[in-house]
């Protein structure tokens, strides 16, 4: 079974480390989770083509698989619905 991508936005606050860790705790074995501080920048650019692509208008945002999940903060029973965890 290939792996889930599980992209997390941030701007580095504490509100997105919360955010961040309520991610990883609910990540299994098959979610690959990646986090993007959209204040440090992306060496490569992706985090910022990322951000348009998926639309994300506020922090922290959720991807999961290429899909925004959520733009408004963390809604838990979207993540789980979307597959995170399972």
């Amino acid at each position: 079974m290939a792996k889930r991508l599980v992209e997390v936005f941030t701007a580095g606050c504490s509100v997105c480390e919360g955010a961040v860790q309520q991610v990883k705790d609910l990540a299994c074995d098959n979610c690959e989770v990646v986090v993007y501080d959209l204040n440090k920048k992306c060496d490569t650019l992706e985090c910022e083509a990322k951000v348009k692509e998926y639309g994300i208008k506020s922090v922290p945002a959720v991807a999961i698989n290429g899909k925004l999940v959520g733009n408004n903060g963390i809604d838990t029973e979207a993540l789980i619905a979307a597959g995170l965890g399972q």
